[in-house]
């Protein structure tokens, strides 16, 4: 092979691989996050599975210059197949509703970790319910396609929002599954410039046991501490928190059907930052499907919310080394 040939093979590849990396990091949970499912269970079930309100809200930011249709597709939204939990017969129904317009973002309930008050803001673009359907097991369901600007602008974005409420409604099963924001009805590509965000995650960890997984919360110029709660951790290795400043702080892990709240200053360094918390699975036993809520609110009590494409990157801790200058000393 000619020098030239091996070149432009070379770049072939490097652009296939960036391109691959991409596409990835708009899959939520995004491929570096490490985390293989979210997780709703119906709204009979025991919060001790590891559920604490049978509900999630997505966000999905499209850049203010793309124009052309998105779609929202969810990977294996049905109750019944080889990846959910199930209790006993399948008997659970789960909602996926897709919101844009108006306060879709912005209303401050859309924006609380609790489904209370209008959360579900907005204007109702789709609604599908998904119960044990064979046709979606292993499969994709697209939402779609909607025009950008049926998102509600948000400026301090860069562009505009799209909600997605996932509720369980009914039975007591665990739905698992994903989402991908895509150009495509049929196949996921990436919009360039896309987001996902979320303010509480709830998520299925890793069966292996030297896994670890990672989310990636933004803290902005307003912050100057973070109150970091886990629920229902069930004594699955541990937590840390990882940033510009810090270098893997430990939380309090909460037990069974429990809330354990860590407080943590944030440095003038790590403002307008992403934060990453890290979970590290037990290494002596194998806690099995452990399901998990994460949330982190502000000094005011604001949740904060986790990017699935970290905004300026994932932090790297750097220490702070003071220097002194020494200078000759002075002769008699």
């Amino acid at each position: 092979m000619t020098k030239i040939k091996i070149f432009i093979f070379s770049l072939f590849i490097c652009s296939v691989l960036l391109k691959t990396n991409t596409v990835k990091a708009q899959a939520v949970p995004a491929a570096e996050e490490n985390i293989p499912y979210l997780v709703t269970f119906g709204a009979d079930a025991e919060t001790s599975w590891g559920d604490d309100d049978f509900n999630q809200i997505y966000f999905f930011l499209i850049p203010e210059n793309h124009t052309e249709p998105v779609y929202f597709r969810v990977y294996d939204p049905e109750i019944g197949g080889m990846n959910d939990e199930q209790k006993g017969e399948y008997n659970t129904k789960v909602n996926f509703s897709v919101y844009g317009g108006f306060e879709c973002w912005s209303n401050k309930d859309a924006q609380n970790i609790d489904p209370v008050g209008k959360f579900d803001s907005g204007n109702l673009l789709a609604s599908v319910n998904f119960d044990n359907d064979a046709k979606y097991d292993n499969d994709w369901y697209t939402f779609g396609p909607f025009n950008p600007f049926e998102g509600e602008m948000i400026e301090k974005f860069g562009g505009r929002v799209f909600k997605v409420i996932v509720t369980g409604k009914s039975g007591d099963d665990g739905n698992l599954y994903r989402f991908f924001l895509s150009t495509s009805s049929k196949e996921n590509k990436e919009v360039e410039g896309g987001n996902v965000f979320t303010y509480e995650y709830t998520f299925r960890l890793s069966n292996d046991m030297n896994d670890i997984s990672q989310i990636y919360p933004f803290a902005d110029d307003r912050t100057i501490s973070v109150e970091v709660t886990n629920f229902d951790w069930d004594n699955d290795g541990y937590i840390r928190i990882n940033s510009v400043a810090k270098n893997g702080m430990l939380c309090d892990l909460s037990s069974e059907n429990q809330w354990i709240r860590n407080k943590f200053p944030i440095s003038d360094r790590e403002k307008n930052s992403s934060l990453e918390i890290q979970f590290i699975k037990r290494r002596t036993e194998l806690v099995k499907n452990n399901n998990v809520v994460i949330s982190i609110k502000n000094q005011y009590g604001e949740a904060l919310p986790f990017f699935s494409i970290p905004i300026g990157g994932v932090p790297v801790y750097t220490p702070k080394i003071k220097m002194k200058a020494i200078g000759k000393k002075k002769k008699n």
